[in-house]
């Protein structure tokens, strides 16, 4: 998490109005991952870039606590102005230096966010902080997806398609460690139990408001709006103004069905830790040695 583009306090309230939770068939896929890989007791859950703090709220009653990190105070303060459960926290940090004992957690998690991490170092930590069995749960959506409203569904998918193809050249090359679905960060997980599961329907009845938000909540549209904050406020104005044309309505709270699909990355960490066993014995040799 040492990518920094989430720190402007706007945008981190961008961020929590529009941004959309987890669907529940994924958080059921973790819990369920974790039951069979570790089983209970489920004590503490770790969400790794956790923005403000959608993820975190909805894992909370599977666990007894529930921490959640991220590199920008902007986005930790505005988790915190949410009221949610009690076995909650929240505190700014990255993913590659964690703040918990040798295995101590049950699971780690990051919503839309692994791909800012620095992949060593995020891996390390987590062989290091999970417990023997403990589980690893990388997800996030796809910038992939399609708009419906009556019979205009495929003129709203290409004002959204319009748009991120004006977006995409402000994209961190992170954005597209995402689209490649985390393939060389999964690939890299030292942990022989992986898996990769995609293309988890989701389907969403989303206001024009609030689909204008998650745009605006794009990385790409917040680094297109730094390069040109004029351009970037005008494109705002219009896809609002291009969707209720379509539409045929007035009201920006009226809504259309989203549809777009996630992905979901799982490991579970072997039950004894062949790295530290390897770590142990060079030391051993070393020790015997001198």
């Amino acid at each position: 998490m040492a990518y920094r583009l989430f720190e402007e306090k706007h945008h981190a309230s961008v961020y929590q109005k529009f941004r959309f939770t987890p669907p529940d068939q994924i958080r059921e896929l973790i819990i369920n991952y974790l039951d069979q890989k570790k089983g209970l007791p489920h004590v503490l859950a770790v969400d790794l870039g956790c923005g403000t703090g959608q993820n975190s709220r909805l894992l909370a009653p599977h666990f007894q606590e529930v921490v959640g990190i991220d590199v920008s105070e902007c986005q930790i303060q505005e988790a915190r102005a949410v009221s949610g459960p009690s076995n909650i926290t929240y505190r700014t940090g990255t993913a590659e230096e964690l703040p918990f004992p040798d295995g101590s957690v049950d699971l780690l998690t990051a919503a839309s966010a692994a791909h800012w991490f620095h992949q060593r170092g995020f891996l390390a930590e987590a062989g290091r902080v999970l417990k023997p069995r403990g589980c690893i749960a990388l997800l996030s959506s796809t910038d992939e997806l399609t708009l419906h409203y009556g019979d205009c569904g495929d003129r709203l998918t290409q004002i959204y398609e319009e748009v991120r193809t004006v977006l995409l050249p402000y994209a961190s090359s992170q954005v597209m460690v995402c689209r490649s679905k985390l393939q060389d960060l999964y690939s890299a997980i030292p942990f022989p139990e992986k898996e990769r599961v995609e293309q988890i329907p989701v389907r969403l009845s989303v206001s024009v408001t609030n689909v204008v938000g998650y745009l605006e909540s794009f990385s790409m549209f917040q680094s297109y709006r730094r390069a040109d904050p004029e351009a970037a406020d005008s494109m705002l104005s219009s896809i609002h103004n291009r969707f209720l044309e379509e539409m045929g309505v007035t009201s920006p709270d009226t809504e259309m069905e989203m549809r777009m699909e996630y992905y979901c990355v799982l490991a579970s960490k072997p039950l004894h830790d062949i790295q530290k066993k390897h770590r142990d014995l060079l030391q051993l040799n070393m020790d015997v040695k001198f």
